[in-house]
């Protein structure tokens, strides 16, 4: 029966993924406000709402160490999507296809997941309310961030669209609407997923700490990967990369929300502090991803774009790593 479970609400994410894809590229072009915007806010931030979910959930069942380990795992998910990109689109070259720009969304996910790994490692108890001060110094830094962005991409977004290339895109209410809906099968559906892996995970008898870097996050980072190839395959290049770079921003703000849901203290305070290992490896895996836009370096080892070979390998041994050191086990 939790096979059955796993897979219905697997492919209903799918699904809902895709048409969050469809109507986020159509809000794009009828605001003009460009496919790097659109990716970096509306896209990141529905398409991690199953990691913010996944972390209150797990709080309230009174496992810290689940809700880390599947943020901070879905960072290195995200980043080894790239490499996945490159395999299944390797005519198209994604990274140097997009806007140098998302350079600027890549730092700030950089600087999040930086500060995320010293805050575990220090563990500074000093709280406003029972909300540590870390989860509240994180949230300042990416609203500050995302204005940033948003003033950066003032008059250099969106392309004016001759009005005979609108006809078959959705009206701008109609995409609001689809997207909203879209979201909100996905805050539906994921707890049916999370739950159904869970009990599959309990059967491996995996570790704590692995199954939610592992298992967890590439449960509840399948939006993005769906919402990623979707848009690959209508040519949104933008709109991909500033979904996968913007949600890694967005996932170290989940983080910091999932502390006001945390009433006991500070949700950095209880998690265990090798955790920043897997934060540190999500760090590398996306500054290689930055290098990989900023470069253009066009050069292919058999099949595959050197960039996208070296994030697959540091994912693959990053893995191996956290399960061999039994992190929050």
């Amino acid at each position: 029966m939790v096979w059955l479970i796993f897979a219905g609400s697997s492919a209903l994410l799918v699904l809902a993924a895709m048409q969050l894809a469809k109507f986020g590229d159509a809000i794009a072009v009828r605001t003009k406000l460009g496919g790097m915007f659109v990716g970096t806010l509306l896209m990141a931030g529905a398409t991690s709402l199953p990691e913010l979910l996944t972390g209150i959930s797990s709080l309230s069942q009174g496992v810290p160490d689940l809700a880390a380990g599947n943020l901070l795992g879905s960072n290195m998910f995200n980043m080894f999507m790239l490499a996945l990109l490159d395999l299944l689109f390797r005519q198209e070259r994604i990274l140097r296809r997009v806007a140098t720009r998302h350079a600027l969304t890549a730092s700030l996910a950089t600087l999040l997941i930086g500060m995320t790994a010293f805050f575990t490692l220090a563990n500074i108890d000093m709280r406003i309310g029972w909300v540590g001060v870390d989860s509240l110094l994180l949230l300042a830094t990416y609203v500050a961030g995302v204005r940033l962005i948003q003033s950066g991409n003032r008059g250099s977004g969106g392309e004016v669209v001759p009005e005979e290339e609108l006809e078959g895109v959705p009206t701008l209410v109609r995409a609001l609407i689809g997207f909203g809906l879209a979201a909100g099968v996905l805050i539906v559906v994921t707890p049916w997923l999370v739950s159904s892996s869970k009990e599959i995970a309990e059967i491996t008898g995996l570790s704590a700490g692995f199954v939610g870097t592992a298992l967890v996050a590439l449960v509840t980072s399948l939006p993005e990967l769906a919402t990623t190839i979707a848009a690959v395959r209508i040519g949104a290049f933008d709109l991909a990369i500033g979904n996968l770079f913007g949600s890694n921003a967005f996932n170290v703000v989940a983080l910091s929300l999932t502390d006001f849901f945390y009433l006991p203290g500070r949700f950095l305070g209880v998690v265990d502090p090798s955790f920043a290992l897997v934060a540190l490896l999500g760090l590398i895996l996306t500054c290689l991803a930055l290098i990989g836009n900023l470069a253009r370096v066009e050069r292919r080892l058999f099949f595959i774009e050197i960039d996208a070979l070296i994030i697959l390998l540091v994912y693959l041994g990053g893995m191996w790593f956290v399960y061999a050191r039994g992190i929050g086990g």
